[in-house]
């Protein structure tokens, strides 16, 4: 698989690819069922967090129907309604394969249009909302690269599951991925990815991953039961260290283990829209 001098350009590629660490958030537009008010409240928090993290060079990831629920499409606002105060290279949208094909050609065509350099395509969970318009991401990644051949396209792997399958996914001839996200992982769950990077490194693979930490805000019995149905959350672990540690301690700590084994680059997500800058400060600040 080769990749284009359009692609090479991309920043988050050149961020991806120079040492040391990097920490991205990961941000979900407002819900698709919200009232008139509500949304324009919502997609406001949103664009000022856009700009508050981009003007600090930070990359943003835009999700796509996170944890089954639908939201308003990223590039329905972000690509036609954000003032200059918003890089939108600094900006990766992540699309699902649970569309229609027509949908996911046009989403990528006015991502490149719009002037955002890189897009993450994913399978999308199977397990709630629709079917997948193609089996995985890597058969829409496949169908994009002829259609936006200037988009430096992301893919996906899961530290949790067998580490050379899913090292295979990304290294592949034919993945079509210049970069990765993973699943979520926590410093309760580095044995998978230190597996994960061992089985990259064997490979000699260059693909960078951005390894998932999420922003646990407590220990909550019915919100981490919510939570496992679509992530692994070490419950008991964390109800533990929330007697003694803040969210924010408890996010840091992920940061810095993860960084012990090698995994320097990570996404932050569930820092919700509102203030996610100061959040992030805080967690950075205990790194």
């Amino acid at each position: 698989m080769s990749i284009t001098d359009d692609q090479s350009d991309a920043l988050i590629l050149k961020a991806l690819r120079s040492p040391g660490p990097l920490v991205t958030v990961e941000l979900r537009p407002p819900p698709r069922d919200l009232d008139e008010a509500s949304s324009r409240a919502a997609w406001m928090d949103l664009h000022h967090s856009l700009g508050h993290l981009t003007q600090q060079q930070l990359f943003v990831f835009l999700t796509d129907n996170a944890v089954g629920a639908a939201e308003e499409e990223s590039l329905a606002y972000v690509g036609t309604n954000v003032d200059g105060s918003v890089d939108l290279r600094r900006i990766v949208p992540i699309l699902t394969c649970k569309h229609t094909l027509e949908y996911c050609e046009s989403f990528a065509s006015r991502a490149e249009l719009h002037g955002f350099e890189s897009l993450t395509v994913l399978g999308g969970d199977e397990s709630v909302g629709p079917s997948r318009c193609v089996p995985h991401g890597r058969d829409l990644r496949e169908i994009l690269r002829t259609r936006v051949p200037g988009l430096a396209l992301g893919g996906w792997v899961n530290p949790h599951r067998d580490a050379a399958e899913q090292a295979g996914y990304v290294t592949a001839s034919d993945s079509y991925a210049e970069f990765a996200l993973s699943q979520v992982v926590s410093h309760h769950s580095l044995r998978g990815v230190a597996d994960l990077l061992e089985a990259l490194e064997r490979s000699g693979s260059s693909v960078p991953i951005v390894f998932g930490v999420f922003f646990y805000r407590s220990a909550n019995p019915a919100t981490l039961s919510t939570l496992s149905r679509f992530l692994p959350v070490p419950t008991q672990e964390l109800t533990k260290e929330f007697e003694n540690a803040s969210a924010e301690e408890i996010c840091a700590r992920t940061i810095r283990e993860l960084r012990s084994e090698g995994a320097e680059k990570v996404y932050v997500s569930n820092l919700g829209n509102r203030s996610a800058e100061s959040r992030l400060a805080r967690i950075l600040e205990a790194v």
